[in-house]
Order: structure tokens, then C-alpha cells, then sequence
């Protein structure tokens, strides 16, 4: 109960009740006496029936004033009863309630002391978190993803006491600056947050530079070091060849050093190239080993992405690069589909080949372009395109036509061969790639775009890849009807 002075609530209230009593008397009295004034010196001038309704008037707003004043005192003494108690029916009950809230009724028997103690106790407790949780109440929707949380916050487990939270005096200071350790990822290069080892063989030095004069890069094969030994002596006898990529008409080759796994070549080679064209440029270093009676093998390749990664290439800058195993790299080919429903026909056109697998000794190949018309895994039809010569970015332009009907669609694939051809012997696969609806990747998606824009062609650059064998050949047997031409009317 609130204090005023010494004085409580109720006496404050006595108080004024008596204060207001004293002024309702006093205001009255006067009130009366100036009547008695005026009565007396007015009596001996009206007659009776003025006086009589004189005092009417004076006693009835008499009567009016004091019921008012009555009732403003009656307000002013209820109304601060009235407020705590609608204040007090909001609040939480106490534990004289809650505890006489355990005897059901006064005829019934009581509850047992052990029982009670632990309700009471269970009362306050939920009364405790309901006051201290400040967790929004989240709907049903939402606890099928809280339960695949990895840990939830328990609420009756957290200590609240203000003694066991640590100040820290630098907290003032800290605030509004930025830190880099909460803007950090891991790696997410594997599950465990680690990078795979990526398997090297061996380093290879070179240097850049660039001649503004012959407008021409200098590229300087230094030395090697830590090469894989591919001959049976323990040794190697390698080379390198350097290209600058996307073109590979144009490649150097360093001297064969022999019998060794560090060699030091110290070659410089001229790249003629503008100086604006060098972002859009790569250099492929591929490191073999010489064999003077079967093919080469190869131990491994640098490519470097941005010539620009050190220096701008204005001084001569020395870098080191891990050689990397051989990748497999066979070149791409251009190709555009287009379908006519109406007619029921489908035109694939070859348009060009770019940095293909040399297959031949000369650095070289004869490539041709093989197209065939697939229903599970059987050949139905095959096309192939003109062979040419000595290159390795082929450029055909040439239209390959096929009959298939708009209800057999779905059911047809396309594969494309790119194909060596040799005089003597069986002519070699470079790489192949597919198309259709059960392809993967940009295969499916040409063919699905081709499908959606009828009567258009549709041109993408599709990436070589192995064949995989006679084991998987095209020839093997299946059940596919046979697409049939459309109907003339």
C-alpha cells in the first residue's frame, strides 16, 4: 500500500471525506445567513405569496447544490477503489490464491501437503516463465523446421541473474565497427569444408613479357623440376609445347632434354598479339615425354586463365605453375537444330569444329562429322558430312535432313561423332557428344529449345567428349518403331 507521509490511503481518504463534509457545512451556513439577511429586510415590503415562493426558489437550489457536491465527494472517495481493483484482477494471481485454489470445495477433503508442495511449486514456476519469455508464439506450420534445428533454446534452463552475466568494458568501443570474421564462409568444396588434393606432376617456370614495339608477348620457358619418371630407366626425356589459346594454329615446342626430371630449357617464344586482345587470351603449356617408337606421352599441362595475374606485363615476371595431370580436352562443335511439324522433318546443321584433339603424327587431323538417328540404343539412320584436311578447326556448313514424324519425337536422339579419317586403317573417334530427350545437360536443352521455337534454328557450342567403346556401340539391339514419313494428302 502506497504511502503519503505517515498518512495510508485510507486515512487520506477519511481525510478528505471530512475536508469535503466541513465545506459542504460551511458553504450551506453561509448561504442560510445571507437568506436570514435578506429575508429579514425584504419581509415588511412583499407580500406573502412573493415570500413563499421566494423561499421555493432559495431551497430548492439549495438542495440541487448539495446534491451535487454529494456527488462529486461520493466519486472522489469510490473511484480510487474501483481503479485498483479492476487493476487487480489483472494480475497474476498470488499464492494465497493459487493455494486456495487447491481445495475443490469446502465439504471436500483436503489435497495432501506433498501434493500441494508440488503444485504450488509447478504454479510458480510456469507463472516464472511466463514472465520472463519473450519468444514469439510461432504457428504450427513452423515445427516441422524447428525440429531439424541442430540445438533449440531451453527456456527453464536459462539463469536470468544478473551476477553471472559478464560486463565487458569494451563494448563502447566496439560498437559501429565492421568485423571480417563474421562476413567469413568456409570452403565449400567438400563436406568437411577441406579441398580436394588436386594431383600434380611436378612445377614449370616460365616468364611473361610484353614487346610493345614488335606488339608481340614474349613467352620464356625457364626449367622444370619433380617430373614423373614414364621411362623404365627411372628417367624421362621431356619437352614442352606452348600454345595461346583460342587459337591453335600457331605452337612452339622447346628441345628434348634426355634423361632427366629437372630440365632446364631457357627458350623464349614470340606471341604476335595486340596488347587489348591479351584479356581475352590463354596460354596452355602441355609437358610430354619422347618416345622415339610409339606415340608421346604426356605428363601434364599449365594453363594460365589471366595473363595480367602478376603484372601488367610491362617487366619480365617470373612464374611458378604445378603441373597438372592431362585433362581431357577434345575440342567442341557448332551445331544448330531445327524442326518443322508440319512436314515432320528435322534439319541439324553442321556449322564448324574448334581446337580439336590432333590425332594424327603431323600435329593434325582429318576430321569429319558423323550424325546418327538413335531409338533405345539402335541406329536407325546415319549421315556424315564432307572430310577435311589437315586442320584442327573444321569449318562445314553443311545440312543433314532426317524424316521424323511429330508423335515419334520424343522418342529419338541424335549422336554426333566428330571422326579422324585415316587412308590406311579404321578412322578414329576425336570425341562425341548427344542430343535428344533423354541426353544430359545442354543436350536435353537444345532439344528442348528446338521443340519450343518450331521452324527456327537453334545454334549452340557443344563440348566434346570420350566414346565410350564398342561395349556401348550404337549397333546393339533394341525396339523402336521405325519413324515414317508423313502422309501426303
Amino acid at each position: 500500500m502506497k504511502l503519503y507521509g505517515f498518512l495510508t490511503s485510507s486515512d487520506l481518504y477519511q481525510t478528505r471525506a471530512f475536508a469535503a463534509s466541513s465545506f459542504t457545512a460551511c458553504f450551506l451556513s453561509s448561504l442560510f445567513f445571507l437568506l436570514h439577511v435578506c429575508l429579514s429586510r425584504s419581509v415588511h415590503r412583499l407580500p406573502v405569496l412573493s415570500l413563499h415562493l421566494l423561499l421555493a426558489v432559495v431551497v430548492g437550489f439549495c438542495g440541487l447544490a448539495l446534491l451535487v457536491v454529494s456527488l462529486f465527494v461520493f466519486w472522489k472517495l469510490c473511484w480510487p477503489i474501483w481503479r485498483s481493483k479492476a487493476l487487480s484482477s489483472h494480475a497474476p494471481p498470488s499464492v494465497k490464491l493459487l493455494e486456495a485454489a487447491m481445495k475443490i470445495s469446502q465439504t471436500s477433503p483436503d489435497i495432501p501437503a506433498e501434493v500441494q508442495t508440488a503444485l504450488r511449486e509447478r504454479l510458480g514456476q510456469q507463472a516464472k516463465i511466463q514472465r520472463q519469455t519473450t519468444d514469439p508464439t510461432s504457428s504450427s506450420r513452423h515445427n516441422s523446421f524447428r525440429r531439424h534445428l541442430p540445438r533449440q533454446m531451453n527456456v527453464t534452463s536459462v539463469d536470468f541473474s544478473m551476477d553471472t552475466l559478464p560486463i565487458r568494458q569494451s563494448s563502447t568501443v566496439s560498437i559501429g565497427r565492421i568485423k571480417p570474421e563474421l562476413y567469413k564462409q568456409k570452403s565449400v568444396d567438400s563436406e568437411d569444408g577441406t579441398q580436394e588434393p588436386v594431383e600434380t606432376c611436378g612445377k614449370l617456370s616460365f616468364s611473361l613479357l610484353y614487346d610493345y614495339e614488335e606488339q608481340a608477348l614474349v613467352v620464356t620457358i625457364l626449367k622444370a623440376l619433380e617430373l614423373p619418371a614414364k621411362d623404365f630407366t627411372g628417367t624421362s626425356d621431356p619437352y614442352v609445347k606452348i600454345y595461346l589459346l583460342p587459337e591453335r594454329q600457331k605452337k612452339f615446342q622447346t628441345r628434348v632434354h634426355r634423361k632427366t626430371l629437372n630440365p632446364t630449357f631457357d627458350e623464349a617464344f614470340c606471341f604476335p598479339v595486340e596488347y587489348d586482345q591479351l584479356c581475352n587470351r590463354k596460354l596452355h603449356f602441355s609437358v610430354y615425354d619422347f618416345d622415339r617408337f610409339t606415340s608421346h606421352d604426356m605428363i601434364g599441362e599449365v594453363v594460365v586463365d589471366n595473363l595480367f595475374e602478376l603484372s601488367d606485363l610491362s617487366r619480365e615476371a617470373v612464374v611458378w605453375k604445378d603441373i597438372h595431370a592431362e585433362s581431357v580436352d577434345l575440342g567442341e562443335i557448332m551445331y544448330s537444330l531445327c524442326y518443322l511439324p508440319t512436314a515432320g522433318r528435322m534439319t541439324l546443321t553442321v556449322i564448324k569444329c574448334r581446337n580439336l584433339k590432333a590425332m594424327d603424327i603431323t600435329g593434325s587431323s582429318d576430321p569429319y562429322v558423323k550424325v546418327s538417328l538413335l531409338c533405345d540404343g539402335r541406329r536407325l539412320k546415319k549421315r556424315k558430312t564432307t572430310t577435311k584436311k589437315s586442320t584442327l578447326n573444321p569449318v562445314y556448313n553443311e545440312a543433314i535432313i532426317f524424316d521424323i514424324p511429330p508423335e515419334n519425337v520424343e522418342q529419338v536422339s541424335l549422336s554426333i561423332m566428330v571422326m579422324d579419317y585415316d587412308r590406311v586403317g579404321h578412322n578414329e573417334v576425336i570425341g562425341v557428344c548427344r542430343t535428344g530427350p533423354d541426353a544430359e545437360g545442354l543436350g536435353r536443352y537444345h532439344w528442348n529449345e528446338m521443340l519450343a521455337y518450331p521452324r527456327k534454328p537453334i545454334t549452340h557450342w557443344h563440348a566434346l567428349g570420350e566414346w565410350p567403346g564398342r561395349a556401348t556401340s550404337f549397333e546393339s539391339q533394341g525396339s523402336c518403331p521405325s519413324p515414317k514419313p508423313p502422309q501426303t494428302p
